[in-house]
């Protein structure tokens, strides 16, 4: 574990420096977090609520964290399930099937004032939220946040060979929809 974060979770434990360890959490892993949600839920919006969500969960659980993993480790956990539970919730609440909540991430992608079909990092976006919920959450993990196999496997709590092959399934499936379209 990092000395800081180390230090920082010491702090959370004393109630006089609780708040502030608390918000130093808060502003050293806020933007990752953010953009972690932001590429599973796609709206703004959405991923505004999610945060909120994981730094409520955050501060109710900080005092029972056991250290067994790196705190960016639980942080990404409990934001990757946060995420999962809300896009499991949007599919609820529409009563519509998964293939319909997946047309409107990509109708989402593409009502984006930035967006331009002609652009890879669009085409990649679209192609992206083709993929079955759990290929998404491992592509994002290892092909924009760069995270090792291994820490990927405390995160989702699966073995680092599904996770490969996972991860080469997703590339897959990318890499013939760009193609194609």
């Amino acid at each position: 574990m990092h000395a800081d974060d180390k230090e920082l979770l010491y702090q959370f434990q004393n109630p006089a420096t609780k708040e502030k360890a608390f918000a130093a959490i808060i502003r050293k892993y806020q933007e990752k977090l953010y953009w972690h949600i932001r590429r599973l839920v796609v709206d703004h919006e959405d991923a505004n609520d999610v945060l909120q969500n994981v730094f409520i969960k955050v501060w109710k659980g900080l005092e029972g964290f056991r250290e067994d993993s790196q705190l960016y480790t639980w942080l990404y956990r409990i934001a990757t399930n946060e995420s999962l539970t809300f896009m499991e919730q949007q599919k609820k609440r529409s009563a519509v099937s998964l293939s319909d909540v997946e047309e409107g991430l990509s109708n989402k992608v593409r009502s984006d004032s930035n967006f331009d079909a002609n652009r890879l990092e669009w085409k990649l976006q679209l192609a992206i939220q083709q993929l079955p919920e759990k290929q998404r959450v491992v592509f994002n993990l290892r092909y924009y946040d760069e995270m090792p196999y291994q820490e990927m496997s405390r995160i989702l709590e699966t073995s680092e060979g599904a996770l490969k092959a996972s991860y080469h399934h997703a590339a897959k499936k990318i890499e013939e929809f760009i193609k194609s379209h």
